[in-house]
């Protein structure tokens, strides 16, 4: 089947968009790929989503700022597609279907809450294809985390992967989340923050929205006392599967990491520091050491990350999902078509060792185009 997907992360920097060709097991063929960038309006209606997102009780509440973002995030996927399929020259006709994913703007799944913003069917309507959407919501529901999604996957790619096992595939997007892969069923989790700290006090201190190349934190110097600190939150020190919102760190690193008393470069650095850090600390909760990591996600392409975390992850190699000619960027896209094809099919999203649901979960919901 040929499958796009649609992912909009917690960075919330824009919208991937992958085609790819599989039967939900493997993928047979990778597709073009693209990013549908935000305007700083459109970005700036879903911060206060997210923020509205709060105070929700339900998943269903759609106060009116909520409600706005709702629609704004509908009809730029909306666009997003159909740029996609001009600039490719691709057949409407040839798509099977489309995974999206929508904007999550709330995860707590211990009160069994977890909200993607973005309306499947008025999105199919407009595309006039079938779209498979609300991947989180079933998991949740029966006692899962929700998070990650991906694992399935990431070992559907690993399959042909010649690197010494057990492998992690890390995915640095606003938090980071690993898929542990040896023999058996993989294991799964958040592992804590990975660029949203890191982007929400470089937009904070200087109007950008990102530490480009990472040349803010590598000219700064790691407050090692700080990271300690707040390598002693709990959420470190519980075993997979887990998961977290975007914000949850936001207030204990207001209170441990010092921020206001550092340079720019300095408080790069320790939160960077705390990314590498907090990604080193899942290894001891993993059945083995791994011997190989995968990085995808916007941090691979942060080489002062990627230092670090080569730094913390010895001996074990780290590499880019580019070393391996996986794709950085579309690698969440394409799995969200992978998981769409998989919803239709029936087969399970997620798995009691990925988070925590009580057993394999199907998941999903079709929305076919209405006249």
């Amino acid at each position: 089947m040929r499958a796009i997907g649609l992912m909009s992360g917690t960075s919330m920097d824009g919208i991937d968009v992958a085609l790819i060709e599989t039967d939900g097991e493997a993928v047979t063929r990778f597709g073009p790929s693209a990013v549908h960038f935000y305007q700083e309006r459109e970005e700036a209606v879903i911060r206060r989503a997210m923020e509205a997102a709060r105070a929700m009780r339900a998943r269903n509440e759609r106060p009116a700022v909520i409600r706005d973002a709702e629609d704004i995030i509908t009809t730029l996927h909306e666009s997003a597609v159909e740029n996609f399929l001009a600039a490719n020259d691709i057949d409407r006709g040839t798509i099977d279907v489309i995974g999206f994913h929508g904007q999550t703007i709330l995860h707590r799944p211990a009160q069994k809450l977890t909200v993607q913003i973005g309306d499947g069917q008025a999105l199919a309507n407009a595309l006039r294809l079938p779209v498979v959407y609300d991947l989180r919501a079933a998991d949740v529901a029966a006692g899962g985390q929700g998070a990650p999604l991906v694992p399935v996957y990431h070992c559907a790619l690993a399959r042909s992967l010649d690197r010494p096992h057990p492998i992690v595939v890390l995915n640095l997007g606003g938090v980071a989340n690993i898929t542990y892969i040896n023999d058996g069923d993989p294991i799964a989790g958040d592992t804590g923050p990975a660029n949203a700290l890191l982007d929400d006090f470089m937009r904070a201190r200087t109007g950008k929205t990102w530490d480009e190349d990472g040349a803010a934190a590598a000219g700064g110097r790691v407050d090692e006392t700080a990271v300690a600190k707040l390598l002693k939150h709990p959420f470190f020190a519980r075993p997979c599967p887990k998961s977290l919102d975007r914000n949850d760190f936001r207030e204990w690193v207001a209170q441990h990491a010092g921020l206001d008393g550092k340079s720019l470069e300095d408080g790069a650095a320790t939160l960077t520091m705390l990314t590498a850090a907090s990604v080193a600390r899942i290894v001891a909760l993993l059945p083995q050491p791994p011997k190989s990591w995968i990085v995808a996600g916007g941090g691979a392409l942060n080489p002062t990350m990627m230092r670090m975390l080569a730094e913390q992850l010895q001996p074990a190699t780290v590499e880019t999902a580019t070393q391996v000619r996986w794709s950085i960027n579309a690698l969440e896209a394409q799995a969200f078509a992978f998981l769409a094809v998989r919803s239709l099919k029936g087969l399970p999203l997620t798995f009691p060792s990925t988070t925590g649901v009580p057993r394999p979960m199907p998941g999903g919901v079709l929305a076919r185009p209405r006249a």
